[in-house]
């Protein structure tokens, strides 16, 4: 097996969501991490990703985080929060809890964490103000549990002011399109002190994406997510994981 074993638990924003292939796969910036990493070391990688859509930060640590220890990582990334976030009776405390369980686990399995912090969508969306001020207190609160752990490889997007222009975001304005997740991904091979390919970190601009009107938006894509708040429903319920087992990444 590879030398380096890199598996990624999380929701859409590690499943890859907005990053579609022409095949309607998705990819995004976990996997294109793993292809990178390959690059910049000149040898193959293993990766696995477990993310699945929809979920909240708890059911994330339950359903992902022992099954992706079993696979016996060198590294583990994750991320999650940004669903509960959205819930506005979700304590931030709560949420922070789960980033403080996840980092016990690695440490007591020997495994590198690394962990992202979302984008900030919030300039985009309604009650922007409201989501800013939860996406601060969330992140403030996981930066903190970390404490001076300088061995925890951070790859923090939040705070990253241009991640928020319109061009690096997908249609329904909460996940990233393929340039967002380009630039996330520069990110985090960065923060492992690996090469970043060339132009990464600011993609060309995609072709003029469609902005939906502000009614078209509400029926395509805000309605189905408030009904599948209202229904108790998930995105992601019925998926299973697109790697749940090891796969060799190559060098391109």
């Amino acid at each position: 097996m590879a030398s380096v074993r890199f598996v990624a638990i999380g929701d859409s924003f590690t499943e890859g969501v907005g990053d579609e292939l022409p095949d309607g796969t998705v990819r995004g910036w976990a996997d294109l991490v793993a292809q990178g990493w390959a690059a910049s070391r000149g040898e193959p990688i293993s990766y696995a990703n477990l993310a699945i859509r929809g979920k909240l930060v708890w059911p994330i640590v339950r359903e992902q985080l022992e099954r992706a220890l079993a696979l016996g990582p060198t590294h583990l990334s994750f991320n999650g929060g940004g669903n509960d976030m959205l819930r506005p009776r979700t304590s931030i405390s709560h949420i922070a809890d789960a980033f403080s369980h996840v980092l016990r686990r690695c440490d007591e399995e020997g495994v590198t964490l690394i962990l992202l912090s979302g984008a900030n969508p919030s300039g985009q969306l309604p009650l922007s103000r409201v989501i800013q001020r939860r996406g601060d207190l969330m992140s403030a609160a996981v930066v903190q549990r970390l404490g001076e752990r300088d061995d925890v490889v951070r790859a923090l997007n939040w705070p990253d002011a241009e991640l928020s222009d319109p061009s690096y975001w997908s249609e329904d304005r909460l996940h990233m399109n393929s340039r967002g997740h380009h630039r996330v991904a520069a990110r985090v091979l960065d923060a492992l002190g690996e090469q970043v390919p060339e132009g990464w970190w600011s993609q060309p601009l995609l072709p003029e994406a469609v902005r939906l009107a502000r009614g078209e938006y509400m029926r395509d894509h805000l309605g189905p997510w408030v009904r599948r708040r209202l229904t108790g429903t998930s995105s992601g319920d019925g998926r299973d994981p697109k790697f749940a087992a090891w796969s060799e990444v190559v060098p391109a």
